[in-house]
């Protein structure tokens, strides 16, 4: 859905809407990426405590998925916050976001693991939309073309 150019039977200029649009981008990606940004780093300031959670899920190669966690966390995060490659990164991190929830949310009869299961659903689906819309007119992609 994008902003009309009319509300209430009142006619509201082309570029105040477009620029309404743009500025809510921008603000949806901030309030999306600063979750997987200040995870990541909460990660890096126990990598031990981290990498013991992941092998207590049972994972493979639990040093690997530590860094593998922290790099789409942090490089996905700010990538989407500036905005660059926003709709492959988004769609990356919404994969990510996916596979922490089954992996490590699918106890749903546990109402703490409920609701974290369902906060990442949400979240994939801002993403997607993210995906699906581009960055907007706020971001590295639309300075280099690639809406």
């Amino acid at each position: 859905m994008s902003i009309s150019n009319t509300t209430a039977g009142n006619e509201l200029p082309s570029v105040r809407a477009a620029s309404v649009q743009n500025t809510l981008a921008l603000l949806a990606r901030v309030l999306l990426s600063l979750i997987f940004i200040l995870s990541g780093f909460s990660k890096m300031a126990d990598p031990s405590g981290t990498i013991a959670y992941i092998q207590m899920v049972g994972l493979p190669f639990p040093t690997l998925a530590y860094a593998g966690a922290v790099a789409t966390e942090v490089i996905g995060g700010i990538a989407l916050v500036v905005g660059f490659q926003t709709r492959l990164v988004a769609l990356g991190v919404a994969g990510f976001s996916m596979v922490t929830a089954l992996l490590f949310h699918s106890q749903l009869s546990d109402l703490n693991q409920f609701i974290h299961f369902f906060k990442n659903v949400a979240m994939t689906g801002g993403l997607l939309q993210i995906a699906a819309f581009g960055a907007g007119a706020f971001s590295v992609d639309s300075k280099l073309g690639n809406r």
